[in-house]
């Protein structure tokens, strides 16, 4: 059995990553991106990356292009986080989706971010086939947000 799928940020995308984050604390959002924090699975600490919260349907979702991240094991053992961008922090709570409901949130989420993330799909863009999409979907972890009110 061969490991998850993960491509990790070089040293320039982790410094982007750390500017990007630290212009959503101060209240500016690039393109739509926020901060998201989510607690750390080991050491219970709050950990912060910059995501691009995406819209379809009516519903929220986070995608992790690059893969099964750290960000996407601590989403899986917290179950939620939170949004920041400025002082707006929204609290959610997160569901994983299943690889067969991810094929319209994928193509649309590379319609809007395929500019930033489609180094990370290994030759699949939002022009590809469904069965193209469908099988890079294992790869690339998909979680529905909602809101706490």
């Amino acid at each position: 059995m061969s490991s998850p799928y993960y491509l990790k940020g070089s040293s320039l995308n982790v410094r982007l990553n750390s500017v990007i984050g630290w212009l959503a604390r101060r209240g500016l959002s690039i393109a739509g991106t926020a901060e998201m924090s989510v607690r750390g699975r080991k050491s219970g600490r709050m950990q912060r990356i910059p995501v691009n919260p995406h819209t379809y349907d009516g519903a929220q979702y986070l995608v992790s292009a690059r893969g099964h991240s750290q960000w996407v094991r601590n989403m899986r053992a917290a179950g939620g986080g939170e949004l920041r961008v400025g002082r707006k922090v929204r609290e959610f709570s997160a569901v994983e989706l299943p690889d067969e409901e991810k094929l319209p949130i994928l193509r649309t989420y590379l319609e809007k971010w395929g500019w930033e993330v489609n180094q990370y799909f290994q030759g699949v863009t939002a022009k590809s086939s469904d069965e193209e999409i469908i099988a890079c979907a294992p790869d690339h972890p998909v979680f529905r947000i909602t809101l706490v009110k």
